[in-house]
Formats: structure tokens, sequence, C-alpha cells
């Protein structure tokens, strides 16, 4: 009897242990209420930019973005990209209200976003003028940054001006490109036909810049056009194997000017210009932030790998050529864009590239966005 009374006691306290270990499991406390489990905005903001600030106007109280998810181009590892990187990692575009995911994107991709609005807003040069004419639904709205091209030609090249150009090959990433355009103006400048009929210069496609300069060092081509920083690392240094024929940034035709401009689509200009214009503070910041921390903007672009920088004190002497323009800039009206619009859209068309006369192209072109907006 006494041992069965011994295992009732047993039984009755192993029933009351396990009750207490099954209400710790369901997460409920004395009151019996259960713990709230992390919420969508907890777990909203997780996903982030890194040091982007939560509490920012952009963020709601809940938690959300107020203008929710957007793709941005910005993979494509151009250190003139830096506003799109620094934004992102800065969190700017948090502050402005956007949950931003940066995706790889060719020219066609960019063209389809920006037509059906899935893509708000690109960065890109004149290249993007023809498309234009050509009916793609998209605005210049903003300028990114000055020159970003060079020219190189083997050391000691008798090739010296765009006058000893006649008769040479030129590697270029593609027909129609920007190095491609920039190429064909200024040979043009020098009375030289760079339409391929006349036979005064030939343009030869290469789909990587190293494969110009192995084409450049092979006799080939007798220079090579090239996106920085390719241009200013194989032309860097106490022996360079090549020297820079031409510099986007200080030749007379186009220094002081953009060559990459911000396209806005059309769609999202129409049913949400507060959203552009959100989107444009968001660069702005960066654009500033750049300009006033060049070497920090370097680190942070190589680190996150969104540029292969081997040469940081090179790179930054890059970032600070392209002329990143301040907010007092973009406040006072001096940022020049409509000018630049009007000006390349005149040397395109002086060299058939468009067929729109210039003024014409420009009041379709570009469009002046309010950036009080939303504010």
């Amino acid at each position: 009897m006494k041992k069965k009374h011994l295992l009732t006691i047993i039984l009755a306290l192993l029933i009351a242990a396990s009750g207490i270990l099954l209400a710790a499991c369901s997460g409920q406390g004395e009151s019996g209420e259960a713990h709230e489990e992390p919420s969508d905005s907890a777990s909203q903001d997780a996903t982030e930019p890194e040091n982007a600030d939560s509490d920012s106007a952009g963020v709601e109280a809940t938690g959300e973005f107020k203008y929710g998810k957007i793709d941005i181009p910005g993979k494509d590892g151009a250190l003139c990209g830096a506003p799109i990187y620094i934004a992102y990692e800065k969190g700017f575009f948090a502050e402005e209200g956007f949950d931003v995911t940066l995706i790889s994107a060719d020219a066609e991709t960019r063209k389809i976003g920006l037509n059906n609005g899935t893509i708000p807003m690109v960065n890109g040069d004149f290249q993007f003028f023809p498309s234009i004419e050509e009916g793609v639904k998209v605005s210049v709205v903003d300028g990114l940054h000055n020159g970003c091209i060079k020219f190189i030609v083997p050391k000691g090249s008798p090739i010296k001006t765009a006058d000893d150009l006649k008769g040479k090959k030129i590697a270029v990433d593609e027909i129609g490109g920007t190095p491609h355009q920039v190429a064909s103006v200024w040979v043009e400048k020098a009375g030289i036909s760079a339409k391929p009929e006349d036979g005064e210069v030939e343009f030869l496609v290469f789909s990587d810049g190293n494969l110009e300069i192995e084409a450049l060092r092979n006799g080939d081509v007798d220079v090579a056009a090239l996106w920085d920083p390719l241009g200013s690392v194989h032309t860097a240094g106490d022996n360079p194997e090549f020297e820079v024929l031409f510099d986007l940034s200080t030749d007379p035709t186009f220094a002081g000017k953009y060559c990459c401009f911000l396209y806005a689509s059309n769609k999202i200009i129409e049913e949400d210009p507060e959203k552009v214009a959100a989107l444009l503070r968001a660069y702005h910041k960066a654009q500033e932030w750049i300009a006033a921390n060049p070497a920090e903007a370097v680190s942070i672009i190589s680190d996150k790998k969104y540029s292969a920088i081997e040469d940081k004190p090179l790179a930054e002497e890059l970032v600070k050529s392209y002329a990143y323009p301040s907010l007092s800039e973009h406040e006072s009206g001096g940022t020049h864009v409509k000018e630049d619009v009007e000006y390349f859209a005149t040397e395109l068309y002086n060299i058939g590239y468009l067929k729109t006369e210039p003024q014409k192209f420009l009041d379709e072109a570009y469009y002046e966005v309010d950036l009080n907006l939303g504010m």
C-alpha cells in the first residue's frame, strides 16, 4: 500500500511539471497571454541597407516604406555609379521612403523597365538620346556627374590628337554606345568622317574593356575607348604601358558638362511625380556626401565590391574629377542640366545620330522635377 501511495504522488508531480513546461513552450506568462512574435515591420527593418536610418522621414511609424519596393539598376561595376551605391549603403533611399533592390540590367532591360514603369529611374549617358527619339518613354530629369571615359594609345604612339585618327582603328564596347558616340563627335570636329560608309575611321567592337586593352597591345587597333577605371589604371604609375589620348573630363568639347544623366520613366512622372522627386532627393544626398567624403566613398564601393578597385588613391582622384554636384548647386539651379542636354543633342544632330532639331528634342526629352513634392 505504501508503494502504491508513493507511485501516486510521483505521477502527480510529473503531471504538474509537464503543465509548467507546456506553458513555457507556448510563450504564455502568468497572465495566460502569449508573447508577441516579431512584427512584419521588424523583419522589414532587418532588410534595410546597412547604416539606413529606420526612424527617417521616408519610413512611416509602422515600419513600412512610403513608396514601397523598387528596383534600381546598380550592379554594372562602373565607378561613376557611386551615387547609387552610396544612396543604398548610407540609407538615403530608405530616408526618402524606398525599399530598394539593386539589380543588374543591360540597356534593353532598362529601356523596357522605364517604358512600363517597373524601373522608375536609371543613370545613363547621351547614348539614351537616340532611344528617346525612337519612342522610349523616358525623360532626362537631372545630371549625375562629369566625364568618365578615356581613349588610350600605346606609349610613344604617333597618334597625338584627333587629327591623327584618319584611317585608324578604334576599339569600343558597342556601336551607338557612349564611347563610340564621343569618339564620333571628336573626330567629326577634326574634319574626319565617323560614318562607316566613308571609311575614314573604323570602329571595332569588343564585349569587354580588357579585350580592348589586349587588342591595343597586339596592334589590332590603334586606340581603345574605355570607361573608367580601366583607362586610368592602364595609364597610371611610373612606367605605364599606355598613355591617355583623350579625357572626357578635360577635353574642351566636353569639359564641365555632364556625360551621365538621370532618366525617369514617363509613366512614373505622369502617375506619381512625388515619387520621382523623392528619388532625386536621395541621389542628391548621395552626391553631396560623396563630394564631402571621397575617400570613404571609395572604401565603401571597394569593400562592398560594387566596383573592382585595386588602387584606392587613384579611384579617389577619379571620383573627385566627376564633380558630383552639391545640394547648394541643386537648390540654386546651378547644375546646367538643361543646357547640357541641348548641347549634346546639337552635337549628335550635327553628326547624324539624332534626326530631331535640337531645341525640339530638348522640349521632348527634358523634364524639370519639383523637388518639394512630397516633403
